[in-house]
């Protein structure tokens, strides 16, 4: 038994690292040793459990739901474990520091911080929003939320949602001004353009085939997305939104989605952490439940 609870704790690390050579570093083993557990666990399966290629190794649709599976019975074991003197609770107390952009405070951040205040009072959660790149070593962040891709190895992160970029305005505005048929023609039409505080240049529209965009004359230039949304729905201009913004306002009819045939491919939202070493259990509760929220945020069909 002894065997086989260290060959799915490796694999639990190797799905928590970006690399099987960052798993051996973390476990102090070697990437063979990573990559012979892995092997046997998927002869014991009859499963695939990471894609790999010579650069990266991604985990499996059967390894994600194993994952799941695997890392409650080993918390439960590694309680078990701990002497009569340690009180799990105890573990589970002092601050965690997670960044995430703005508009996904209160969407994603809030409601995964509820069921972290809930069930460990003893954690102090500081929150730093921001839709700047944060500097995680300097800021002291434990936890984070980044949209697009996640290639730094000195990260453990992981993908939890897609979010697709749909072009959206307010009935009365198509009423008033049309239907665009093609991306050329939003340049004659009332949109907003969001403003990057990292450069402070306006972020370009972005279409398929990688095709962009940047509006020269907005009618709105705004450094906050809720401030795009809110000018949509009030009919002041198109604008093209996250899907967990628009989504259930599309869904109701207060906003329409124009151009989409011209949607380009979801970006990814992924939850992160620098990676450390061993991870205090404050963390992982936080990680895990961000985890959830933002896998649970409105989407388009």
């Amino acid at each position: 038994m002894n065997k086989e609870m260290e060959l799915l704790r490796i694999f639990r690390v190797a799905a928590e690292s970006s690399s099987f050579r960052d798993a051996a570093a973390r476990l102090g083993t070697s990437p063979q040793g990573v990559t012979r557990a892995i092997q046997q666990l998927e002869q014991h399966y009859g499963e695939v459990l990471f894609h790999r290629s010579t650069r990266q190794v991604r985990i499996t649709a059967f390894g994600e739901g194993l994952l799941d599976r695997v890392r409650p019975a080993l918390e439960q074991f590694e309680d078990l474990w701990r002497t009569p003197g340690s009180d799990q609770q105890a573990s589970l107390s002092g601050t965690v520091r997670i960044t995430a952009p703005h508009s996904l405070g209160t969407r994603a951040v809030l409601p995964a911080l509820e069921r972290v205040a809930e069930r460990h009072p003893g954690i102090t959660l500081d929150v730093r929003l921001s839709d700047r790149i944060s500097n995680t070593v300097d800021e002291g962040i434990d936890v984070g939320i980044r949209v697009g891709f996640m290639r730094d190895s000195r990260f453990v992160a992981r993908k939890a949602a897609d979010m697709r970029l749909p072009i959206v305005a307010a009935p009365r505005l198509i009423k008033k001004v049309g239907v665009p048929a093609k991306i050329d023609a939003l340049s004659s039409l009332p949109v907003t353009v969001a403003l990057d505080i990292n450069t402070g240049r306006p972020w370009p529209w972005h279409f398929k085939a990688g095709r962009q965009w940047t509006p020269t004359a907005p009618t709105l230039v705004a450094d906050n997305a809720d401030m795009e949304m809110g000018a949509a729905l009030v009919g002041i201009a198109f604008a093209q939104l996250a899907d967990y913004m628009a989504a259930p306002y599309i869904a109701s009819g207060k906003l329409v989605q124009v151009l989409e045939n011209e949607e380009p491919p979801a970006w990814g939202l992924y939850v992160y952490r620098p990676q450390r070493g061993p991870i205090p259990g404050r963390v992982r509760a936080v990680f895990d439940e961000m985890l959830v929220a933002v896998g649970s945020l409105p989407a388009l069909p």
